[in-house]
């Protein structure tokens, strides 16, 4: 095994200290492996309750009306995430398109919209309007308040009360810690978060951002009172299969209102051909639990290798975990580039490729990326990013199978050390 490591690029000395690391964790696993089977008899019985069978499978163009795949996959989320609807689509292009999608449909001119976990991801600053643009919400005339986190990253209830008003007929959570060194809200959290919103204004909307937490528990966001979850197919539900899409899944009124904003008042859900991608779609879904774990598994990896070598971690090593993504506080931009190499030089695509920052749309600061994906973009596939600020955190996540996952991060440290940005 040491020989095939150094012939992938890992040193004696970095090989030893990761199995070193690992021998601390079988319980963790374990214990990890436990929720994917449960959860992958979620997937599998709501698959057999709607009777998925092979012209589920079939093409479909043009306007796609009738397309019994499309619609069972509706139905089979629907009832993998326990809501009364759901949309799922080839034509959402990313995690902030499905986020603007419901955001846009269901705040008319005149609402507010609520963050009460502090800021929101880069991405949806420019949707909100927190920084200008084009087709905004603000544009269109919806404002925004946001309650700040705790300085230890709490919900600050208070803050939350004072901001709640008349105005506000929404209230975006987002799950993941996004390009921030705060915890991610554990669905337990989220539940306690939206039944305090709920008691402050009965029919405020409850939307959870849910990227990168889906099936890392038992039970999502949707089984707590949100009234819509939303994500992208290309991170942990599309099981590294789904080459594009999103899923918005919630109450029917509300999920209705998005797929009448994503194609046309009128036509809603009726249209939208699914181009032969549902073998993939159903497939990825069907994997999305063990695919998960093998991320999860990664990412606690990661956090026990870099806290043992005196890094900061977000979360710890010992902390619950709550979705896939690991921040490590690197200190400096070198490093956060060096460790990058490492995840590229682990990829099996692109894996010559150097990354380096550069200005990326959607993003005030430097962003670096390394991701060598066989889906572009793929973040449950190896991959690590971050943008050029301080404290230089790069964020890990990702990992088709655990073994992946398991040299991408030996390769990131094995880049610092013979840089000479990390000592063992």
């Amino acid at each position: 095994m040491k020989e095939m490591y150094a012939r992938l690029g890992v040193s004696e000395e970095i090989y030893r200290c990761g199995e070193e690391v690992l021998q601390s964790l079988k319980e963790r696993f374990a214990a990890m492996d436990a929720v994917a089977e449960y959860n992958q008899g979620k997937v599998l019985a709501a698959m057999q309750k709607n009777r998925v069978a092979a012209n589920c499978f079939a093409a479909t163009t043009g306007y796609g009306y009738d397309d019994v795949g499309r619609d069972n996959l509706e139905r089979v989320y629907s009832d993998t995430f326990h809501t009364e609807a759901a949309l799922v689509r080839p034509q959402i292009t990313c995690g902030t398109h499905a986020l603007t999608v419901a955001l846009s449909a269901n705040l008319l001119p005149g609402d507010e919209l609520l963050s009460p976990v502090g800021a929101p991801y880069d991405t949806l600053e420019e949707v909100i309007g927190i920084r200008d643009s084009v087709c905004s919400l603000k544009e269109y005339g919806v404002s925004y308040r946001q309650a700040d986190l705790t300085a230890d990253g709490s919900i600050d209830y208070a803050a939350i009360r004072a901001c709640v008003n008349e105005k506000t007929k929404m209230a975006t959570i987002q799950r993941s810690k996004g390009y921030a060194t705060r915890p991610t809200f554990s669905v337990k959290q989220i539940g306690e978060l939206i039944a305090f919103l709920k008691e402050l204004k009965p029919d405020i909307i409850c939307m959870v951002d849910n990227c990168y937490g889906e099936f890392v528990e038992t039970i999502e966001p949707s089984d707590v009172g949100a009234d819509l979850v939303v994500g992208s197919l290309i991170k942990n539900p599309g099981g590294g299969l789904a080459p594009i899409g999103g899923y918005i899944c919630g109450k029917k009124q509300y999920v209705e209102r998005c797929a009448y904003r994503l194609s046309a008042p009128g036509l809603g859900q009726e249209v939208g051909a699914n181009l032969g991608l549902m073998p993939s779609f159903y497939q990825g879904f069907f994997l999305a639990p063990t695919v998960v774990a093998s991320a999860l598994k990664g990412a606690v990896f990661a956090a026990n290798l870099y806290e043992r070598l005196g890094f900061r971690v977000i979360p710890n090593s010992t902390e619950s975990r709550h979705d896939i993504i690991q921040a490590v506080e690197l200190g400096s931009r070198e490093a956060m580039v060096a460790f990058c190499k490492g995840i590229q030089m682990a990829a099996p695509v692109d894996s010559y490729v150097d990354p380096l920052p550069w200005a990326m749309p959607g993003y005030e600061d430097e962003v670096i990326m390394a991701a060598g994906a066989f889906v572009q973009g793929s973040s449950i596939e190896l991959s690590a990013d971050g943008p050029i600020r301080p404290p230089y955190a790069v964020y890990f996540q990702g990992g088709l199978t655990w073994y992946h996952a398991k040299l991408g991060i030996l390769l990131s440290l094995q880049k610092l050390y013979d840089a000479g940005l990390a000592t063992l």
